[in-house]
């Protein structure tokens, strides 16, 4: 330690005086995200508005904080949620917990768990940061249908996997 070092801490302390002071008009003036930023999870659906998530739990295992929660459910010929054998009955995910690493994006075998650009996740209540299936599907778009419906894009879930590019052009199926 040199006799010095006060007299650069005091130095530094002086020059940053006499700056002009940065103001940012949050929530008015929004800055913006990144575009590869990861911050609120969005389950996804076909085009015809099946969901998605089949209820494998993958993601669940894959997350290292335990934020995940998810109850596999069957799909019946008179209710089918999504084209596979079953679907995500019970989805949770408890944003107290999420560090947002992206583990669990990357164990989706059907790309049903995306991550949004939505970074504002603060809440006063504890309860309101567990979110629900209904909080974190994706919206329906125009012609797609609410579940539980018949398959529309192919006679099996293979249909709506393989061939996804096709059907999403509407090119039908081979």
């Amino acid at each position: 330690m040199s006799i010095f070092d006060p007299l650069k801490g005091f130095g530094v302390t002086f020059s940053t005086m006499f700056k002009k002071v940065v103001t940012e008009e949050y929530p008015e003036d929004f800055p913006g995200t990144a575009p590869r930023y990861h911050g609120r999870h969005q389950l996804n659906r076909h085009p015809d508005g099946l969901e998605k998530c089949v209820g494998c739990e993958l993601c669940a295992w894959a997350c290292p904080a335990d934020a995940i929660f998810v109850e596999g459910g069957d799909n019946t010929d008179e209710e089918r949620y999504s084209p596979g054998e079953r679907y995500g009955a019970d989805y949770q995910i408890n944003y107290l917990r999420c560090i947002g690493c992206g583990l669990c994006i990357e164990a989706c075998p059907t790309r049903s768990l995306t991550m949004l650009n939505d970074f504002e996740l603060a809440d006063d209540d504890r309860r309101r940061l567990i979110y629900t299936k209904e909080q974190l599907l994706a919206p329906l778009l125009p012609g797609m249908e609410q579940p539980p419906h018949p398959m529309r894009l192919g006679e099996d879930e293979q249909d709506y996997y393989v061939n996804g590019p096709q059907l999403a052009r509407g090119e039908g199926v081979q």
